[in-house]
């Protein structure tokens, strides 16, 4: 793995009633995911990290407190300005398996579940609004990195999937093609209405852009079927950050670019370090489990890339959750 540094400068599921279960859904494959089925099984890093933790727990409450922990299943404010990236839903919504599947901890619609806690309506709607008008002046602010990060994609991919879409405030940047096709994943479904007026005023034809409610430890696309994954301020708050990015390279066809820009902790010694070191366990419990500390950039340098590029950038809008790095990984 190489790495050099960048100068600062129809798929949504379709209700289809059966004998054997009052809740079976089935999937219409988009047209650039045609050339593959989707995955009916989960990956078996995943399966595996399921199967540890069902073994170590008794419910799936219990289960919830294991892999995100007790402090964060209520439903939170991230101020980094994106929840993470674990899915909030009543009921299955994108259920991969059969409704009569008998084995849960390979049915991604257990594992939403299993991962996270429902979340009030009031609350994701509330949340959606806020973070819809309230991170006008730190887009305004990394406008000009995301203007670098993204014209590499232009004209160049067709095949984005976007996790942590929230409201969309990225897709102006690369989805301005009638040719390009889109799909969005966050954990609330009362971002998609935001993520759909976005990629409507990017330009972006309705019929290629979808709307997924997912996790990304378990992201529910085959292997190789898209040419890009784009995230922003996701892995602050993701359970595993290690399990997320496999997933990233999974499902990216080879050669593919995952585009991110992420804060991460201060440097060592640093006032600003010291604070987000007492503050992080304040900023998990009130921020939806958002981190201050973690090292995003040596994950994603470690993850297994074929070659990153990675810059390093400070907003003065954003003075708690500083620096940032960003850049491009590529498979």
């Amino acid at each position: 793995m190489t790495m050099r540094m960048l100068h600062s400068s129809s798929w949504p599921p379709v209700f289809t009633p059966n004998s054997n279960s009052s809740s079976s859904f089935k999937f219409d494959a988009p047209t650039f995911f045609t050339h593959k089925p989707i995955r009916t099984s989960l990956p078996d890093h995943v399966v595996a990290r399921s199967r540890s933790c069902s073994a170590a727990e008794n419910s799936g409450a219990e289960l919830r407190r294991a892999l995100v922990g007790e402090g964060l299943r209520g439903g939170r404010l991230c101020c980094c300005g994106r929840r993470h990236f674990m899915a909030a839903t009543t009921s299955p919504l994108i259920p991969i398996r059969p409704s009569n599947a008998s084995d849960d901890s390979s049915d991604y619609a257990a594992m939403l579940d299993k991962f996270h806690a429902p979340r009030p309506q009031w609350y994701e709607e509330f949340q959606a609004m806020v973070l819809d008008k309230g991170m006008e002046a730190y887009e305004a602010e990394i406008a000009r990195y995301k203007s670098q990060l993204f014209s590499k994609l232009k004209g160049k991919v067709k095949e984005i999937l976007e996790i942590g879409i929230g409201t969309g405030p990225n897709l102006k940047y690369y989805a301005n093609d009638n040719d390009v096709h889109v799909v969005g994943v966050d954990p609330k479904r009362t971002m998609e209405k935001y993520a759909r007026a976005a990629a409507a005023a990017a330009g972006l034809p309705s019929p290629n852009f979808k709307f997924l409610q997912a996790v990304g430890e378990a992201i529910p696309l085959e292997d190789a079927s898209v040419e890009a994954v784009v995230g922003t301020l996701v892995l602050c708050s993701v359970s595993d950050v290690d399990l997320t990015l496999k997933e990233v390279k999974r499902v990216l066809k080879p050669g593919g670019s995952y585009i991110f820009v992420e804060h991460v902790a201060a440097k060592d010694g640093t006032i600003l370090k010291f604070l987000q070191s007492i503050l992080d366990p304040l900023q998990q419990a009130v921020a939806d489990g958002c981190h201050l500390t973690r090292e995003t950039g040596k994950n994603i340098s470690e993850a297994g890339f074929s070659s990153v590029e990675l810059g390093t950038a400070f907003l003065a809008n954003a003075p708690l959750i500083n620096s940032h790095v960003y850049g491009i990984a590529n498979k």
